[in-house]
């Protein structure tokens, strides 16, 4: 029998922040548009339009005494264990992250050393050949590090990898912007191994794509929206509109691709996985995805969710989501031996990725 070499995800886990900062707690918050001029709309129907438009109730925050690279660790120890496996034997520590470790109230970022090594120290790794680094990359960070750690397996280089979206949002958002409600904090991990079996399963196609005209500047970092602050001191910014109109139109696309190339037929696809950055663009986006194959589905069974309590965590939402779901966390949602999922994501850059996985 011909013998395939899989790359397959053996381990998850996960961080999920517990301090919960809900919409109503941002009803006293006093915010500004990007022109310095007062939002003067009461708090309450603020709080109320923002969750009609994103989905969000509320969102996860870390204590102030957790770092971003604290939340990776914590994650990759739970990955480890769900795998079952010696955390010597792991060739490739992969972080992605956009910010690396940012001290409460004091927007500076620090990724010296790189976050990735700040992990493989706190798992007390001492194998010199376990390679960690950084990958900066936007939202779809995590699953731009699968595709890596899917190439580096795949070319006989490294036989086992750890992957982690780790964030911490809340640390680079103006509080005088009424996005910092998208905002949240969290960190996902899962262990990915090279197997060789007769079937073949895990990681089978990917797509990925970037666009960096004037999309680049669709996600940057600015000055607060407040007329007295610091105009030398930035935060992270977006442009919602037309980062909205881009996704609808390029992630689709970028979907189709991998599902094209893994041969697999659409009516076989049992759920998408895709970054948590707000409800009704992303239930815009599957359907739009389907539309390409003349077909109509329950974006409610296909896309479990967990934007309305967790919020966006960025490169964390999706393997986050993931393991939630593999622990039964999601309510009706769950993922079988043998099942077709796609994973997709997109942000700064502006990025777009994609990859399809068989259970």
């Amino acid at each position: 029998m011909t013998q395939h070499l899989n790359t397959v995800i053996t381990g998850t886990g996960s961080f999920v922040p517990t301090r919960v900062i809900r919409n109503a707690d941002f009803t006293k918050q006093v915010f500004f548009e990007k022109d310095h001029s007062l939002v003067d709309s009461p708090g309450e129907e603020v709080a109320r339009k923002f969750r009609d438009i994103t989905g969000i109730y509320e969102r996860r925050w870390a204590d102030d005494d957790t770092n971003n690279s604290d939340m990776a660790a914590i994650a990759a120890k739970k990955a480890i264990e769900s795998a079952n496996i010696d955390p010597e034997t792991i060739d490739q520590i992969i972080v992605a992250h956009n910010f690396g470790n940012v001290k409460p109230d004091s927007i500076q970022t620090d990724i010296l050393p790189s976050l990735a090594s700040r992990v493989k120290n706190a798992l007390r790794i001492k194998n010199p050949a376990c390679i960690p680094y950084d990958i900066i990359f936007g939202c779809p960070g995590w699953i731009q590090g699968m595709i890596q750690a899917h190439s580096f397996i795949q070319s006989g280089m490294a036989k086992r990898c750890l992957v982690i979206g780790s964030e911490t949002l809340s640390r680079v958002v103006d509080k005088y912007d009424r996005d910092i409600m998208i905002f949240s904090d969290g960190a996902g991990a899962v262990i990915v191994e090279g197997i060789a079996e007769e079937e073949k399963r895990g990681l089978l196609s990917f797509s990925f794509a970037s666009h960096t005209d004037e999309e680049v500047g669709y996600l940057y970092f600015g000055k607060s929206n407040s007329p007295d602050h610091d105009p030398n001191v930035g935060y992270m910014k977006m442009l919602g509109r037309k980062i909205y109109e881009y996704s609808l139109t390029q992630v689709p696309l970028a979907m189709k691709l991998a599902l094209d190339r893994s041969g697999i037929p659409i009516e076989q696809l049992k759920k998408i996985v895709i970054h948590q950055a707000n409800e009704k663009m992303d239930e815009a986006i599957v359907q739009r995805f389907f539309r390409q194959y003349h077909i109509k589905i329950n974006t409610e069974e296909m896309m479990p969710m967990s934007i309305r309590t967790l919020g966006n965590s960025s490169v964390a939402t999706v393997p986050t989501l993931y393991d939630m779901i593999l622990k039964g966390e999601i309510e009706n949602h769950q993922i079988d031996s043998g099942d077709v999922i796609m994973f997709a994501s997109v942000g700064a850059g502006m990025n777009i990725n994609a990859f399809v996985y068989r259970q």
